[in-house]
Order: structure tokens, then sequence, then C-alpha cells
């Protein structure tokens, strides 16, 4: 049985709703506002969450194309109902899945979400007046404030952590990284970064179940990618690792405004770098005895959260 997709029905009901109250195009949707801006989208089963994602940018730009690394649920159907074009790449890491993706785009100017995040009207509105005025070409990269959105919460809250990430640029002046683990946009040293004052709502941890097996698997792919290039973690941090992650979490964070709920959060910080450090001093002993440690491959782990 599939798992009960009603709420992701309701966000694609209200989408083609608005579509069919502008001026449509061949492809279904509203003309008003359409601006020569590229998004995509990497996924795989995120048939709960890639609704609102593209609900929150298919009706203004140009075009939204979602990149599935062989998705097992409804995240293909409920994808192509929304109006996006949806191609599939088998998994090779992150880095080389976005770069995948911003080969697919027809336009210069690229937009770049992941499955787990929103687009805040906010952040839509300052985007579409940059395409309606020359501000736009002042920088060829533009930041984007993505702020963490709790189980509990419709939206970020004021006080939320966020983390600022290259979104939206240019794809012939700068790429993301083809790394395994870290999805990065590198811009060229001299290139001049604007700063987007809306953010991304960046619903990661839809339950603390869904954490947990996103711990185990990023934490596995970390210690790869960090093997694989000759970094080494000393295993004295074992000592401190949690309690000085659960101090960062709780106070540099800010995760104490949150109440109760701040040392939950606070906790499964500290436990998702503890995880790290463990997997990486295991997978040395392991080593040394002759007895290599084993892991699931990355592509058979991915799920992007």
């Amino acid at each position: 049985m599939r798992p009960d997709i009603s709420s992701q029905s309701k966000i694609i009901s209200i989408a083609e709703k608005r579509a069919q109250q502008g001026a449509a195009t061949t492809d279904g949707r509203a003309d008003e506002k359409r601006i020569p801006l590229s998004v995509f989208i990497i996924a795989k089963n995120e048939e709960e969450r890639i609704g609102r994602t593209i609900a929150s940018c298919i009706q203004w730009a140009d075009e939204v194309i979602v990149i599935d690394s062989g998705s097992t649920d409804q995240t293909v159907t409920v994808a192509q109902r929304m109006g996006a074009r949806v191609l599939h790449n088998d998994w090779n890491g992150y880095g080389l899945q976005k770069r995948f993706g911003e080969d697919q785009c027809r336009h210069d100017w690229i937009l770049n979400i992941d499955a787990d995040e929103v687009v805040t009207p906010a952040l839509r509105d300052e985007i579409l007046g940059l395409f309606q005025t020359s501000v736009l070409a002042n920088y060829d990269f533009w930041e984007v404030d993505i702020r963490d959105v709790w189980p509990h919460e419709e939206t970020a809250a004021r006080h939320a952590f966020s983390h600022k990430q290259i979104r939206l640029y240019r794809k012939s002046i700068g790429r993301f990284s083809a790394s395994s683990v870290h999805d990065t946009v590198r811009p060229p040293s001299t290139a001049k970064i604007g700063m987007l004052k809306g953010h991304m709502d960046h619903r990661s941890i839809p339950s603390i179940t869904f954490h947990y097996d996103k711990m185990n698997r990023y934490s596995t792919m970390q210690v790869q990618e960090m093997r694989g290039r000759g970094r080494r973690l000393p295993r004295y941090r074992l000592l401190f690792e949690f309690p000085l992650a659960f101090l960062k979490g709780y106070l540099v964070r800010g995760y104490c405004r949150y109440g109760w709920w701040g040392l939950i959060a606070s906790t499964n910080y500290a436990v998702s770098r503890y995880l790290r450090l463990a997997k990486f001093v295991e997978a040395e002993l392991m080593e040394q005895s002759g007895r290599p440690a084993k892991h699931p491959s990355p592509s058979a782990q991915h799920k992007k959260a």
C-alpha cells in the first residue's frame, strides 16, 4: 500500500486552481510574471514534501525541473501533476547530481531548491523584482537565507537557525562542486555575491524517526568521503564531541529558544556529530584489523533530506 498523500493532493488542487485563474500556457501554467529562470530540484522518495516545494515556484519560473534518482513512491507522479519536467539520473552523489540538473536547465539564471525547501512569498516577490530591474546584473551569485522549520511549525520562526547558501546564480559563471557529500556552488574568487532578504523554509526533519534514519545514512557518507580524501579525525575527540556539540546546538544555534523541543533538537544534533566520529573510528579499527567495515553504498542509502 502506498502512504497516504492526501495532503499533497490538496496542494496539487490548490496549484491547479491558481493556474486556471490566469492565462494558461501550453503546459497548463499561468503566464503571468513568468521570468527567464530555471528551477531545478533533486529528489528521491519525496512524495510528502515535493508538492509544496514545486507549488512555491511553478507559477512564476519559466521552467521547473525535477531530477529523480529512482523514487519508488509517488514523487514522479506528484511532480508531473504539478507541472514540473521530470528526468531520471542515477545517483552519483549530491554535487554530481546537482551538476546534472544544471546541465538540463535552458536558462543561464538558475534557482536551486531542495525537495524539502519552500520559496516563501517574500523571497518570491524579491526574485520577481530583481528580474524586472537592472539590479539582478549587479551580481552573478545571490545567497539565500535557509531557515529550519520543525515538524510542529507551519513556517520558520524569526529566531530559527539558518544558513546562507548561493542558490540563485548564473551557471555560465559558477557551478556546483563535484563532491559526493557537499553540494555547494563554487563562484570564481573574484565574484561579487549579493544577499537576498527573503528566505526559504527548510523542512529537513519531518519527524524524529526520519531524523535518526537521515543521521545514520549521512554519517556513513561523510566518513566515506573524508577517508577517500585522506582526512583524519583524532580519537580523543570522542571525550568531548557529544557535550560540545550539544552546547553548540543549544546556545550557538539558539535551540534553547524552543523550550523542551530545544533540548530534543540539541541532543539529536550532538548524536549526529558523535555518530560521524564513532563511525570514523570504527572504520579505522576495522581496517587495522584487516576487516574493513561494511556499509551500504551511498547510492543504496540515498534519500535526499
